[in-house]
């Protein structure tokens, strides 16, 4: 891999790419891009990293706002960069380089270099990647992280919160450009030597449980939605058709028995290896996190932004270390505080630490709305320390919804309430008219099947259904945080690469339904 990595550098020298320079990187993960990354920041280049869903304006832009000098391109997205002939272009599948007489052709087979490497070796507080980020809140903005910010991350995680050994084989199932992937997913497991194996598709839940079997990791790393789509989909409705285990669960003389059962069920069906499965990106849903908890499954959730690298807090796979609705403790070397703490002790979390980025890349603006005057970076979440110093996380500031009385609302609680209810797939509250609306997005499939009716006639249930629904989550929430509204969300949200919803694209003109 050493090799393959400087030969990659090699050729990015005799192309002329000098310290500094950027690179984009644009295609789906494999171990290609990897060996693409490393040739790059080897010799003191810039990494521009670029999720292959990103649409071509929005790519196009990208390159030329860095002013790349070179890009990696799968082939299956090479027309995303079409009209930058000018800029030499590697085949990402298999690293040849197209459109250039050059005598290395295939950069694998380039001679190594390492003279020439060794004189561009970046130091730590060079910068590594910029990483553009696709929000929830708006406009993408390129994050720079340095060679310290990384390793640093990787280091302390290492020590606090994962034991690996090599020959562990790790599962890939997220895509590389994300910080939270390529951190944590991808130079974790290669430090402590595991077997790295990429899923090469999208992560449907069938697609990664029959990947699961066949591969049988003992580490992986996922987003919220993936775990929660198993558990109510696979999970949930295999424990109520099972009339005698519910029973058991039920009964909390049998219940710890039962979900002895039940948690060797599931990592069976995970592989029967799994011994840390990472869950970050975004808030994981109350309910699953509490089964997860109840059966003893490995998980252990890590919170963090692309401008940390990711990680701010995290916790052990281990029972003990875990506390349902807390992320778990802060990362050693980070110093973490809340700013503009309410009555209830929650305010916006501030960092910092050795894994904060350097900055935004051209744009001091930014750079001064984000970090206060004594250098901590304000990351735009609500939280809250326990006795402990154990975090939760609480929702966006930007998403929090003042009630009628002042009072703090977070829409993030209510969606977990309707995401738990039956046929519901995804949620979203927003406010409209001085009131609050929930966008709900139902399994109409699984509705008529169970109901046994003809589709023409779901619609109606489902407004029925809705209607329903809201009585039942209002019952549950504070009065000023009840719904005044209720809607059906025809067509799937719009998320970003984590699958977290793009909220910013959501007011009253978006509602869709009754």
């Amino acid at each position: 891999m050493k090799e393959y990595s400087e030969a990659v550098s090699s050729s990015l020298i005799r192309l002329g790419i000098g310290k500094g320079d950027k690179v984009a990187i644009i295609g789906e993960s494999s171990p290609m891009w990897m060996l693409m990354y490393f040739g790059i920041v080897s010799i003191g280049a810039v990494a521009v990293p670029i999720l292959p869903d990103f649409p071509e304006c929005d790519i196009q832009a990208i390159l030329s706002y860095c002013s790349v000098k070179a890009i990696a391109v799968s082939r299956k997205l090479m027309q995303k960069t079409e009209g930058l002939d000018d800029i030499p272009v590697i085949r990402l599948d298999d690293l040849v380089l197209l459109g250039r007489n050059l005598p290395c052709q295939k950069l694998l087979d380039c001679p190594i270099d390492r003279e020439g490497i060794m004189e561009r070796k970046p130091g730590e507080q060079d910068i590594a990647s910029i990483i553009f980020t696709s929000g929830t809140t708006g406009a993408s903005k390129g994050v720079m992280l340095t060679h310290m910010n990384i390793i640093r991350c990787v280091d302390l995680a290492t020590d606090q919160y994962v034991r690996l050994k090599p020959g562990m084989k790790a599962l890939s199932i997220l895509p590389l450009a994300h910080v939270y992937e390529f951190t944590l997913g991808q130079i974790i497991p290669l430090m402590m030597g595991l077997e790295i194996t990429f899923l090469g598709r999208q992560p449907a839940p069938s697609i990664v449980m029959a990947a699961l079997m066949g591969i049988r990791p003992h580490v992986m790393f996922s987003v919220p939605l993936l775990i929660e789509k198993v558990y109510r989909s696979a999970i949930r409705p295999l424990i109520s058709r099972r009339r005698i285990l519910s029973l058991l669960l039920g009964n909390p003389v049998t219940k710890p028995f039962a979900c002895m059962a039940i948690g060797h069920e599931v990592k069976r069906k995970f592989g029967g290896r799994i011994i840390f499965f990472g869950i970050g990106g975004a808030a994981l849903d109350r309910e699953t996190e509490e089964f997860l908890h109840s059966i003893r499954f490995p998980y252990a959730i890590g919170y963090g932004l692309t401008e940390t690298s990711p990680l701010i807090a995290g916790c052990r796979p281990s029972h003990r270390s875990q506390k349902p609705g807390f992320i778990g403790s802060i990362v050693l070397d980070d110093d973490v505080k809340l700013i503009n703490t309410d009555a209830n002790g929650i305010g916006e979390i501030a960092v910092k630490g050795p894994n904060v980025m350097k900055g935004y890349y051209l744009r001091p603006d930014m750079d001064a709305e984000v970090f206060t005057n004594d250098g901590y970076f304000r990351t735009g979440d609500l939280g809250y320390l326990d006795t402990e110093g154990r975090l939760s996380i609480r929702g966006r500031v930007k998403t929090m919804i003042l009630g009628p009385g002042g009072e703090n609302i977070f829409p993030e609680a209510i969606e977990s309430i309707i995401n738990n209810q039956e046929y519901v797939d995804e949620s979203l509250v927003i406010p409209e008219n001085g009131g609050l609306t929930a966008l709900v997005r139902l399994n109409l499939e699984q509705m008529q099947k169970v109901l046994q009716l003809p589709f023409c006639e779901v619609k109606d249930i489902a407004m029925d259904y809705l209607a329903q629904l809201r009585k039942e989550v209002n019952a549950r929430v504070s009065s000023f945080a009840r719904l005044t509204g209720i809607r059906l969300q025809e067509s799937p949200f719009e998320r970003t690469p984590t699958l977290k919803i793009k909220r910013f694209l959501y007011d009253g003109s978006c509602i869709q339904g009754a």
